[in-house]
């Protein structure tokens, strides 16, 4: 039905169900009947609250005040201005109707389920229960959710619109349903406070029960627990470490310093502390002072200088413009080159020119893994690895650790340890290396790795793929002479207690000993040389039987080193056919290898010598074939090879040889012995060869160019598809050196055969 012009009574923070009181100091005039309705975001809602003016109350002061009670919803209409002034709206009252389906039954039992439940987390005396249980009303018993205070005012004004029954009680259900879960989570938040400081204070009560029980035992070691606390607290762990040593130390405060175990724990605890967890040193990011540095330190090594120097500047400018820095933009570099070279001196010159801690790990030998990932506690005598013992050693978490002869790794039942490099030497990976015995994980990409080898062969592929290697090719003579003026004669003579005006040496003598006495790419036992002389020379001065200064010259120098140890032997070796002079690197750097061939009667097979491996023994048979299938383009006759028998020799047989670059020198051997042209005494080859005479590129060329230029010679033969190698030899070694690239068998005999035979006689006999 319609009721018109009721007096609008506006509500702001307020809503009114049915069946509720209210008290409003509001004039009402004589109206019996008046519409309560909420404004919402500054509009009044289209529902309202019809209510009955149940008394009139005048206030102290002289105000007035009005009781209203709630009856029931209606729907606001079109309002307009009474005569005294008062807004009046034109409503359309809306009783509840009482739905008998099942659906609102099952809303109606769940209302008061979930009502019971939060009555039961506040602590309801009975009264609030009672007074639900007494609502028979679906309507009503809906609309008492408007007495909850944490329902928010929109929430009361969404249930004040549900007109429909069901739907009222399907909201309220929500909205309760929405109140318990708040209050079970605050109930579970408080619980476990409660429970956290109950376990604190348990757990005081017990820490002062065992400090009395120890005092009058006379086992006081509350002061080592405190202690290893206070450590804790100090040492700047990351989260998850701290959580960890706290456990271990609960763990020895419960056991006692009498258990077993106790020394295990302390040890752990103790090498814990020893990591530097958040120290790291200030690193010098000045590109142009580091290649100061390194220029003081060595001489030469470009590309190593000019890595590290890029390393810097970038790290500089992502510092300087705020760039953050990736963690897969970790330096792993590799000197893989011979011994002697400055590989490792060099690790120490990068640590002084960045700034930072310099840690040296020897790899050479080592076989087991637990040497890298750490023994498990488990384990008698459990050690952390050799990672976290250098970061201990350096005491910060961004040194340089030079992994020193990392192809020197080996391999048994204890594992792999090149496999656990893997990790380690992996940009993406190592920022979360596990340590078997510290079972966290530690961040290592701050640390500068830098490992060392003398070939790369022998490192295992996945592990050089992670690599960024930088190859020291060894010295030419030049560059020896300028480390001994500069670097290691200074050394020598100041190690020998001499002074630097007492011993005197020119560029020539220096030259001598570096030429007769030394054949390495390295410095290393040229130094050993220099020390000798110098040492002999300070023991004549000690004792007085040569007064200083002394000049060295060569006869001081074979007094010192005895007879000359190094000679060009090439044109010696080369004077007979029969003999070619290759190319090779070995361990020790480049070298010269002379190839021998000879024929003699036989049932035409061919003997090797010289402890080839199977891929130079390859190389001998190709070569054979090729002079037979290719002898009459040689002017080699077919009668050559009737009841012949070959035999190839490598001189040098206690030493094991292998290579793929033989090939050439092996073709250039036979076909000088069957031709009877002798080899050019200064010309030098490397190169395989196909059957077809094809030659294919080889590796190690500045190595064996260095060699090839020691030895004397002055042309070296290269497979045509190395000639952008030779861009990377020293401009003193290519300015003497002429190097040849081919790609055919013909083209090298050209270059290194004589014009002519030096047996005739021989050429008639088989013509």
């Amino acid at each position: 039905m319609t009721t018109k012009n009721l007096r609008l009574i506006p509500l702001d923070d307020v809503v009114v169900f049915p069946n509720m009181g209210l008290t409003l100091t509001i004039e009402v005039g004589d109206d019996e009947r008046v519409v309560l309705v909420p404004r919402h975001d500054g509009e009044f809602l289209e529902v309202g609250t019809i209510a009955n003016v149940v008394e009139h109350v005048r206030l102290p002061g002289g105000g007035k005040a009005v009781t209203v009670s709630g009856v029931h919803r209606a729907l606001i209409g079109a309002g307009h201005t009474g005569p005294g002034g008062e807004l009046l709206v034109e409503v359309e009252e809306k009783p509840d109707d009482i739905p008998v389906d099942g659906k609102t039954r099952g809303f109606e039992r769940e209302y008061r389920a979930v009502v019971e439940e939060i009555l039961e987390l506040r602590g309801d005396d009975g009264r609030i229960a009672a007074y639900l249980r007494a609502i028979v009303e679906p309507g009503a018993l809906a609309d008492s959710a408007g007495y909850s205070p944490d329902l928010s005012y929109d929430d009361k004004v969404e249930l004040l619109r549900k007109v429909d029954v069901t739907e009222r009680l399907e909201t309220a259900v929500r909205l309760q349903r929405e109140r318990l879960a708040e209050m079970q989570v605050r109930k579970r938040i408080r619980d476990d406070v409660q429970q956290g400081a109950d376990q604190q204070q348990r757990e005081y009560f017990l820490r002062k029960q065992m400090e009395s029980i120890r005092k009058e035992l006379d086992e006081d070691d509350t002061s080592v627990i405190e202690e290893y606390r206070s450590k804790i607290a100090e040492a700047a762990m990351p989260e998850e470490v701290e959580k960890q040593a706290l456990k271990e130390l609960s763990r020895l405060e419960r056991m006692g310093e009498q258990s077993a175990e106790s020394g295990t724990i302390r040890t752990y605890l103790d090498v814990l502390l020893d990591v530097p967890w958040g120290k790291t040193s200030e690193e010098t990011l000045d590109p142009k002072g580091a290649r100061e540095v390194l220029d003081a330190d060595h001489a030469g090594l470009d590309d190593v200088k000019d890595r590290i120097t890029e390393y810097l500047a970038v790290r500089k400018l992502r510092q300087d413009r705020g760039i953050e820095a990736d963690r897969k933009s970790g330096a792993i570099l590799t000197l893989i080159g011979p011994p002697g070279t400055g590989k490792t001196s060099i690790g120490e010159s990068i640590a002084r020119a960045t700034g930072r801690e310099f840690v040296r790990m020897s790899l050479g030998g080592v076989r087991d893994e637990a040497e890298i990932r750490g023994h498990r506690r488990t384990y008698v005598g459990a050690l952390p690895g050799r990672l976290v013992r250098a970061l201990k050693d350096a005491g910060t978490m961004n040194p340089v650790i030079l992994l020193d002869e990392v192809d020197k790794v080996g391999a048994d039942y204890r594992g792999d340890p090149s496999a656990a490099l893997l990790e380690v030497l992996d940009p993406a990976q190592n920022h979360s290396f596990r340590d078997h015995y510290l079972d966290l994980e530690l961040d290592l990409s701050e640390v500068m790795f830098i490992a060392t080898a003398n070939q790369a062969d022998t490192i295992p592929g996945p592990l050089l793929d992670r690599m960024e290697v930088i190859a020291f090719d060894g010295y030419t003579q030049a560059e020896k002479l300028a480390i001994s003026k500069g670097y290691l004669w200074p050394r020598q003579t100041a190690r020998n207690g001499l002074r630097d005006d007492e011993v005197v040496v020119s560029d020539g003598v220096l030259s001598s000993i570096i030429a007769e006495y030394t054949a390495e790419a390295g410095v290393r036992n040229l130094e050993r040389k220099l020390g000798t002389v110098l040492r002999k020379t300070a023991t004549k001065i000690a004792s007085e039987q040569i007064e200083a200064p002394v000049t060295i010259d060569i006869d001081v120098v074979r007094d010192a080193l005895g007879r000359q140890r190094v000679f060009q032997e090439s044109a010696v070796r080369t004077a007979v056919p029969g003999v070619a002079t290759g190319l090779a690197v070995t361990g020790a750097g480049g070298d010269v290898l002379f190839i021998e061939s000879t024929e003699m009667k036989g049932s035409g097979g061919l003997v090797l010598t010289g402890q080839l491996g199977d891929v130079m023994k390859e190389s001998a048979r190709i070569a054979l074939s090729y002079v037979r299938g290719h002898a009459d383009e040689l002017g080699i006759p077919a009668s050559a090879f009737e009841d012949r028998e070959f035999h190839v020799h490598v001189p040098a047989g206690a030493i094991p040889k292998d290579g793929p670059s033989a090939g050439v020198t092996m073709v250039t051997a036979l076909t000088s012995l069957l031709t009877g042209r002798p080899v050019k005494h200064t010309v030098g080859m490397t190169g395989e060869v196909t059957l077809q005479g094809r030659v294919l590129p080889i590796g190690g060329l500045k190595q064996k160019a260095l060699a090839a230029h020691a030895a004397g010679l002055t042309d070296v033969v290269v497979p045509e598809r190395n000639r952008g190698d030779i861009d990377d030899i020293p401009q003193d070694v290519r300015d003497v050196v002429t190097f040849h690239p081919v790609m055919t068998v013909a083209e090298v005999l050209e270059i290194a055969l004589e014009a002519n035979s030096v047996h005739p006689a021989r050429d008639v006999a088989l013509s």
